[in-house]
């Protein structure tokens, strides 16, 4: 029998919570069970195994990152709507970091096509900045994912240390690499 006040979706919340103490990768159905104080079998009725529960927990994230950006793209356009977005990305991974982990888990495609809100959104939103910059469609792809690779890429790079120990400060280089991608947005090379 299930423990009263034990469902699925307390379980995704508590475990992104847990992923932001221990890291993402710690993450896994006895560690929870023990947050919980209950047995782990207690917790299979409600996740599958500790795959399951790392799906759902990305798939926390993943709208909690959409939120977030629908709020912070609100009424923004160009430049102005590039370092919104972007700073979504960046100040969730600083605030949630086992959670930004976890939206980069790699849903296989039936939870993918299942979940494809979050997603969906995402996709809709990186393409809605893009659109600022008139970008032709055909183009549009490689845009999206060289924003995700310079974000993606700097937010790791700085999570792991990697610029703890030189200057300029962070913040500096961070606003210089929206300056550079804004630059490289409005003059999109040609086919």
């Amino acid at each position: 029998m299930a423990r009263a006040g034990i469902t699925a979706e307390r379980l995704a919340q508590a475990g992104a919570e847990l992923a932001d103490e221990i890291g993402f990768d710690r993450v896994t159905v006895s560690e929870l069970a023990r947050r919980f104080g209950v047995k782990v079998a207690s917790l299979y009725s409600h996740v599958r195994n500790s795959h399951d529960l790392k799906t759902r927990i990305a798939l926390v994230a993943l709208e909690e990152m959409a939120d977030r950006a629908s709020d912070a793209l609100a009424g923004r356009a160009g430049k102005d709507a590039l370092a919104a977005f972007a700073d979504v990305y960046r100040d969730y991974a600083r605030e949630h970091p086992g959670r930004y982990a976890a939206a980069q888990f790699r849903l296989d495609a039936e939870t993918a096509a299942a979940a494809a809100g979050a997603g969906a959104r995402h996709a809709q939103m990186t393409r809605a900045v893009l659109r600022g910059y008139g970008l032709p469609e055909a183009e549009e792809t490689h845009a999206v994912r060289l924003l995700g690779s310079v974000f993606h890429g700097y937010v790791s790079l700085e999570l792991g240390g990697g610029f703890s120990r030189s200057a300029p400060d962070t913040q500096e280089t961070w606003s210089r690499t929206i300056d550079a991608l804004d630059a490289l947005l409005r003059n999109w090379p040609d086919t």
